[in-house]
C-alpha cells in the first residue's frame, strides 16, 4: 500500500459508523486482516443489509450519499466493504490479498462476521446485481440471520447468460426495442461497426435511456457521425474496466466473477454476445470452474419474505430470470419498474429507498401493487444529467454541416 493510498485508507476508516472486523485470509488459517463495515442512521432491532454489484464495487465511499439519504429516511443501513476491494483490500503487511482469499464463500462469511460484530441477530437483507448472488448466499449458508430479503435485478446461476443473450437479442436484434433500432444494429454488424465496447454502450444507453436515445446515436453512427459514439465508447471502458481506488477495484476479485458465476462464458458465434465483452475487459483468467451454491435447489427452502425487483429494460440481467427467482421462492413477490434498467439501487434511488423502507416496516407484500409508482420515480440525478447531455450532445452533433438526413429503418 503506497503512501497515498494509506492516507485515503486512513480518512475513510476513520469516518463515522466505520469499523474493522478481524477475518481469516483463508477459511480456517491463521493469517488475518481487516474487513471494513460501516453502520449508518438509528440503530434498530433489524438493520438493513445493503449489497451493491460488481463485484468490484466498494460499499464506504462509494455509497456515502445513500447512506445519508436512507439515514434521513429513518433506515438502520449497513454496508461491508467486500473483500479485496477499498478498505479491505489488503492483509496485515499491506500487501493486496492472494487470489485464493477471495470466494464467495469467504465474502458471505464476512457479512456474517459483520452482523456478529454489530450485534444483530437477524437483518433484512438487500443485494442488487452481483449482490443479489451474495445476499442468497447469505440465505444458503446462513439462513438463520435472514428476516427479509431483497433481491434486486437477481442473478440466479452460471447459466443466466441463455437468458442474457436471448433477451439482447429480442430486443436489439429481433425488433423488441421499437421500430428501426434493430435493422440499425443489423446494418452496423454487418458492417463490423459494432465493436464488444460499442454493443455494452448500445446496452447501456436502451437501458439507461431508453429505444428513442438510442436509435438517434445509431442514425449518427450510420451516418459516419462518430465521434459522440466514439466518445461514448472510451467513457464506457473508462467506467467498466479502469480501476478507482475505494470506488471501483475488480481487479482482484474479478476471479469471482469468471471462475464461479461464468461472467466470461464461452461465445456462441452468434451476433452480440455480452460474453464476448466480458472477456475482453478481463485482465486474468476467464474461464468458469463451478459455482458455489446450487440457487434453483435451494431457493425453495426460503422462509423469509422476499421481494425481487426488475427493470423492463435490464439487458444485463434480464426479467425472465428475475421471474424465475420469484417463482422459486415460495411467497416471493415480483416488483416490476417498466421503464427502468439495470440495479434500482444505482440508477433508481428513489424507488431504492421506498423498497429499503416497505421491507424495514414488514410491507413487502404491497410492493408488487405500487411497481407502477415506484417506476415513476426519477433517476438519480447523476443519470439524469448523463442522458440529457447525451441528448444534447446528439442534437448538436446532428445540427453540423454535412449530416446525413435522418432515415426510418424498417424493423428487421
Amino acid at each position: 500500500m503506497n503512501a497515498r493510498r494509506r492516507r485515503v485508507h486512513a480518512k475513510l476508516a476513520a469516518l463515522p459508523g466505520v469499523r474493522p472486523v478481524r477475518r481469516p485470509v483463508r477459511p480456517g488459517g491463521d493469517d488475518a486482516f481487516d474487513v471494513y463495515y460501516v453502520r449508518t442512521g438509528r440503530k434498530s432491532a433489524h438493520p438493513l443489509v445493503v449489497v451493491p454489484g460488481g463485484p468490484g464495487a466498494a460499499s464506504i465511499a462509494l455509497y456515502r450519499t445513500f447512506r445519508r439519504h436512507a439515514a434521513l429516511a429513518g433506515l438502520d443501513v449497513i454496508m461491508v466493504e467486500h473483500r479485496g476491494v477499498g478498505l479491505s483490500r489488503h492483509d496485515d503487511s499491506g500487501a493486496d490479498l492472494p487470489p485464493d482469499a477471495l470466494t464467495v464463500d469467504a465474502v458471505v462469511d464476512d457479512v456474517a462476521a459483520v452482523l456478529d460484530d454489530a450485534g444483530v441477530e437477524r437483518a433484512d437483507v438487500y443485494g442488487a446485481s452481483y449482490g443479489s448472488y451474495l445476499a442468497a448466499g447469505i440465505g444458503v449458508r446462513h439462513p438463520g440471520r435472514v428476516r427479509s430479503m431483497v433481491l434486486d435485478s437477481p442473478l440466479l446461476s452460471a447459466d443466466d447468460i441463455v437468458d442474457v443473450r436471448a433477451q439482447v437479442r429480442r430486443v436489439l436484434w429481433d425488433g423488441a426495442a421499437g421500430p428501426g433500432v434493430a435493422a440499425k444494429v443489423r446494418q452496423l454488424v454487418a458492417r463490423g461497426g459494432l465493436t464488444s465496447e460499442g454493443l455494452l454502450l448500445t446496452i447501456g444507453l436502451y437501458e439507461l435511456a431508453g429505444p428513442e436515445t438510442l436509435r438517434r446515436q445509431l442514425d449518427l453512427l450510420l451516418a459516419g457521425r462518430d465521434r459522440l459514439w466514439k466518445l461514448a465508447e472510451t467513457v464506457t471502458k473508462f467506467v467498466t474496466e479502469r480501476r478507482t481506488a475505494f470506488h471501483h477495484e475488480p481487479d482482484l476479485v474479478e476471479r469471482i466473477a469468471f471462475r464461479e458465476l461464468n461472467y466470461g462464458a464461452v461465445p456462441d458465434g452468434e451476433p452480440l454476445d455480452p460474453a464476448v465483452a466480458l472477456r475482453g475487459m478481463a485482465t486474468g483468467d476467464v474461464e468458469f470452474v463451478a459455482e458455489p451454491y446450487d440457487l434453483p435447489s435451494a431457493m425453495p427452502g426460503f422462509s423469509w419474505p422476499t421481494a425481487v425487483i426488475s427493470g423492463g429494460r435490464d439487458l444485463t440481467t434480464p426479467p425472465a430470470v428475475a421471474r424465475r427467482v420469484a417463482e422459486l421462492i415460495p411467497d416471493a413477490v415480483l416488483v416490476e419498474l417498466p421503464t427502468a434498467g439495470h440495479s434500482i439501487l444505482d440508477i433508481r434511488e428513489h424507488a431504492a429507498l421506498e423498497i429499503c423502507k416497505a421491507v424495514s416496516a414488514g410491507r413487502i407484500s404491497e410492493l408488487p401493487s405500487r411497481g407502477g409508482e415506484l417506476d415513476t420515480m426519477p433517476a438519480n440525478l447523476s443519470m439524469r444529467l448523463l442522458v440529457g447531455a447525451i441528448a444534447v450532445a446528439a442534437r448538436v452533433e446532428s445540427a453540423v454541416p454535412g449530416a446525413a438526413p435522418k432515415t426510418e429503418c424498417p424493423t428487421s
